[in-house]
């Protein structure tokens, strides 16, 4: 950088100084531009990671049925849902027939159903906001993939009994004790056994959004019972115990269903990669129109910018004035105003970019979700701040650069 850029530099510096306060309100816009892309880039690159990561976790053999025919990649918010498990846009459930004809379809090798039942469960009069029934089959941890860590599940010959295996949240918020085995509680009227309770989860299917140790998980048949045959499932996760037959065994268990369902394709069949790439696209989705918002943010920065300087060059046009009467050239007062936007739109970027990672620091330690910081989006959204501020300040540049320094000494 030579000398007199570095003076240019120096005095666009004083000049963002002058006036702090109005500085400050000019960047708001690029500062609120920037902390929409970062955070929410961050989010989607979090919970992208979080979805891939359940694909090691429960096996590239699984299969998840679920209500609602997601066609391919979603064309809208109601498409799809980054909640795989729940699948949250849904206005239908499988069936317990739907659960008995994909347990028949060939290339099936075990299945567990998994459905929220309605209720407030209760230990001794207490009760937890938190806590959640799942109706699941007794190879549920076996296809989760988890651990339990005191007690043991149900097998098949306790489908039909009223036992309940338990999240390490609802031992310690229900029951009050690390080890609760052998309390009982009721459920729409019914004593229930806690015949096991899990190690925390770390993954749960594809759900961004759940918690299984808030969880209670009864049999389903149970459920069944307990809502006259009315349980509705959410999701049903299938294995096929060779990765290989993956894509046939979707293939036949979408033929089955669609047959039970009268030639309707009212639900999904989806592989572990479908269930990944369908989370991705609604992330990638959201950024967009968040991308969207931001534009317009930046956009609106950067005519506050041009503003601004507008506002400068008429405040300062006697400094314009005696600038150019000692010998600066028009080149010299055009790079002077030039280096003052670009400082004042690249503050505003990193100002946007420090608050993001405030923000992002925030969401780790006070919420489930967990950003992923990306340098790439960093970079060019530092970037784009510099561009806006430099085509935003253009134009009061070259305002200045033109006047004619005996109308400039001039004007008061």
């Amino acid at each position: 950088m030579s000398s007199i850029m570095r003076g240019d530099f120096r005095m666009a510096l004083s000049g963002v100084r002058g006036a702090k306060w109005r500085s400050f309100l000019t960047m708001l816009g690029i500062i609120v531009g920037i902390v929409a892309v970062v955070t929410m880039v961050s989010i989607g690159e979090g919970i992208k990671h979080q979805i891939a990561g359940t694909l090691n976790h429960f096996g590239k053999d699984l299969i998840i049925i679920r209500p609602g025919h997601s066609g391919g990649a979603p064309k809208g918010l109601g498409g799809s849902s980054p909640d795989v498990l729940f699948g949250l846009g849904s206005a239908s459930a499988l069936t317990e027939q739907d659960v008995d004809t994909v347990s028949k379809t060939s290339g099936v090798s075990t299945l567990t159903p998994l459905g929220l039942v309605a209720g407030q469960p209760k230990a001794d009069d207490r009760t937890s906001p938190h806590t959640f029934v799942l109706a699941a089959s007794s190879n549920a941890a076996q296809i989760l993939n988890q651990r339990i860590a005191f007690g043991e599940f149900w097998d098949s010959d306790h489908e039909d009994k009223n036992v309940a295996v338990i999240g390490q949240n609802v031992a310690q918020e229900l029951f009050k004790e690390e080890i609760p085995l052998g309390r009982s509680f009721t459920f729409r009227g019914q004593e229930f056994i806690v015949r096991g309770v899990f190690d925390p989860f770390v993954n749960v299917p594809f759900s961004p959004t759940a918690s299984f140790d808030d969880a209670i998980f009864i049999p389903y048949k149970v459920a069944s019972e307990l809502t006259q045959h009315a349980a509705g499932y959410y999701v049903i996760l299938a294995k096929t115990g060779n990765p290989a037959t993956v894509q046939t065994t979707i293939q036949s268990v979408t033929q089955r269903l669609q047959n039970a369902h009268g030639g309707e394709r009212d639900f999904s069949v989806l592989g572990a990669k479908d269930s990944v790439r369908t989370g991705g696209e609604v992330v990638r989705l959201l950024t967009t129109w968040i991308s969207i918002v931001a534009a317009l943010s930046l956009v609106i920065g950067g005519v506050g910018i041009m503003n601004i300087m507008l506002l400068n060059v008429t405040e300062r046009m006697h400094e314009i004035g005696v600038r150019k009467a000692i010998g600066a050239s028009s080149r010299q007062v055009l790079w002077q105003f030039l280096f003052e936007a670009a400082v004042l739109s690249l503050m505003g970027g990193v100002i946007g970019v420090l608050l993001s990672l405030g923000v992002i620091g925030l969401l780790h330690i006070y919420t489930d979700l967990h950003p992923v910081i990306s340098w790439n989006a960093v970079g060019i959204a530092t970037g784009v701040s510099l561009v806006v501020g430099i085509v935003f300040g253009t134009a009061p540049a070259l305002k200045a650069s033109r006047k004619d320094p005996i109308e400039a000494l001039r004007h008061e």
